[in-house]
C-alpha cells in the first residue's frame, strides 16, 4: 500500500506540473499483453456499492467490463468523473458495464460525491484497498478494460475523457 501512495503523490504531482498533458487516441489505452503474450486474468473481487449490495466482476464475465480505482480526494479522478457518466450513458446501449472502485475512505462521502457529479453508474467500495492492491495500479486513478474472457485487455493510469469517441470504439471492438 506504501508504494500505491507513492506513486499516487506522483502522479498527482505529474498532473499538477502538466495540465495541458493530453494523449491521442491511440495513447489511451495501453494494451496489456503484446502479441506473443496472453492477456492476464482480471482478479476477481466481490464488493459492495452505496446500497450494500454485493457486486461481483466473476459475475460479469460475458461483458466487456471497465473497472476505474479512484478517490473523493484525487484531482485527476474528480475531473475524469464527468466524461465517465456521459461514456456510461453510451455504454449501457451496447451492453458494456462500468465500476468505479473507490480506494479506502467512508462511503458518506462517497454519497455525497456521487451526488455532486450526479453518477449514475455502480460505485463500490474497497474501504481497507485490499481489491486494489491485488491489482495492478500505477496511483489513481487507473482504470482497467475487462475483455468477455474476463480478461485484461487495457490499463489507463491517469484521468480520460471517457466518453470520447475513439476510445470508446476500442472498447467496443472487444465485443467482437
Amino acid at each position: 500500500m506504501h508504494v500505491l501512495k507513492i506513486n499516487m503523490l506522483v502522479l498527482f504531482v505529474v498532473t499538477l506540473a502538466w495540465p495541458g498533458l493530453s494523449l491521442n487516441a491511440a495513447e489511451l489505452l495501453q494494451p496489456m499483453a503484446g502479441q506473443a503474450v496472453e492477456r492476464p486474468i482480471a482478479p476477481d473481487f466481490s464488493l459492495l456499492n452505496l446500497d450494500d449490495e454485493p457486486i461481483a466482476l466473476s459475475d460479469l464475465k460475458g461483458k466487456v467490463v471497465i473497472v476505474n480505482f479512484w478517490a473523493t480526494w484525487c484531482p485527476p479522478c474528480r475531473y475524469e468523473m464527468p466524461s465517465m457518466q456521459r461514456a456510461w450513458e453510451k455504454l449501457q446501449e451496447k451492453d458494456v458495464m462500468m465500476l468505479a472502485v473507490h480506494v479506502g475512505g467512508k462511503s458518506d462521502k462517497i454519497w455525497a460525491f456521487v451526488g455532486d457529479y450526479q453518477i449514475t453508474f455502480p460505485v463500490l467500495i474497497d474501504p481497507k484497498s485490499k481489491v486494489a492492491d491485488a491489482w495492478p495500479l500505477k496511483g489513481l486513478p487507473t482504470t482497467f478494460v475487462i475483455d468477455p474472457k474476463g480478461r485484461i485487455a487495457y490499463r489507463a493510469i491517469g484521468g480520460r475523457e471517457w466518453d470520447d469517441e475513439e476510445l470508446l470504439k476500442t472498447v467496443y471492438a472487444l465485443q467482437k
